[in-house]
Formats: structure tokens, sequence, C-alpha cells
């Protein structure tokens, strides 16, 4: 079940890497530069989730043995997997920083070009600032992890909002522009 969360996890990243590139190419025309620096943002983000993936894949083939785990007792070994889990946890969070500095970027030049609600997107720039404070936070006091859903919960809303909205509202607005 752990290895199809990895998987699962590594298809939404490479969808995340197409979203950023289609978002690049479309808020490119507003302003280049702000575009560029929300690619970078976002680039760094699918590095760091990538790399923390890898943490996982170690976790699983510890656990699954091999000569290279046979000097360890049972308590070291599982001491060991957990402090790799540890590592991919951190990667994952540490990832939502850039992930949020890029998407606020973004929202940004959404709300700038007009290619949605100004009110979608300034929630946007919030909700994406929001969650890089959150995740920054978590680095300066871990114990700020018990407020996961106060970072991540806005962004959801927007990005489940800005989805619907391009795709039910726009498309039914060029579907009609067509006939």
């Amino acid at each position: 079940m752990y290895r199809i969360g990895l998987a699962t996890d590594l298809l939404t990243f490479v969808g995340v890497a197409v979203l950023v590139w289609a978002l690049f190419l479309l808020l490119r025309e507003i302003d280049s530069h702000l575009a560029v620096l929300a690619l970078v943002f976002r680039t760094i983000e699918l590095g760091v989730h990538f790399s923390a993936i890898a943490f996982g894949m170690v976790g699983m083939s510890l656990l699954g043995g091999g000569e290279y785990t046979g000097g360890l007792t049972q308590s070291q070994l599982h001491s060991m997997v957990g402090m790799v889990l540890r590592g991919q946890m951190a990667g994952l969070g540490i990832g939502f920083i850039p992930l949020g500095l890029g998407s606020a970027v973004f929202a940004f030049l959404l709300f700038r070009s007009g290619y949605v609600p100004k009110i979608l997107a300034a929630w946007g720039v919030l909700a994406s600032v929001l969650l890089a404070s959150y995740s920054f936070g978590v680095v300066l006091s871990p114990n700020t992890s018990d407020y996961f859903f106060a970072g991540m919960l806005p962004m959801f809303i927007y990005e489940a909002s800005l989805g619907f909205w391009l795709l039910f509202y726009r498309g039914a607005a060029r579907l009609q522009s067509m006939a």
C-alpha cells in the first residue's frame, strides 16, 4: 500500500510539472520575469518533492531486507526506517515553501491578467503565502505542524475553485463562443 502511495505521489508531481509549464506559457505574456520566477520556485518544489519520494523508497528498501541489513537488530532497523521516513516527511514539508512562493507569483499574474475573477486570484495569493509561511514556521518550530490544516485548507480551496472555474465556467464560455 505504501508503494502505491509513493507511485501516486510520483504521478502527481509529473502532473504538477505539466501544470506549471502550462501556467508559465499562459502567463509569460503578462510579465515574463515574474513568470520565470514562479517557474523557478515551482521547479525547486518539484526537485525537493521528488527527492523526498526517494527517501520513502529507501525506507521500503530497508524493510525489504538484503545483505546490507543483516548486521542490524530489528530495533536498529526500525529506528533507521523511522528516521528515513521522517526525512521523507520533512522533504515533503519543505517543498511546500517554494510551492507556496511560486503559486503566489502565478496567482498574482492571474490577478493581473484578468483570466480569472480577481477575487479568486487574490485568494490564491493569500492562500499561497499562507502555505509558504506555515511551512517555514514548521522549520522554525516543529510544534506548529499541529496546525497543518490551517496552512493547507486555504490552498485546497483555491486550487479546487480555480480548477472548477477553469473547467466549467471558462470551458462553457469557450463552447458557447464556438457555437
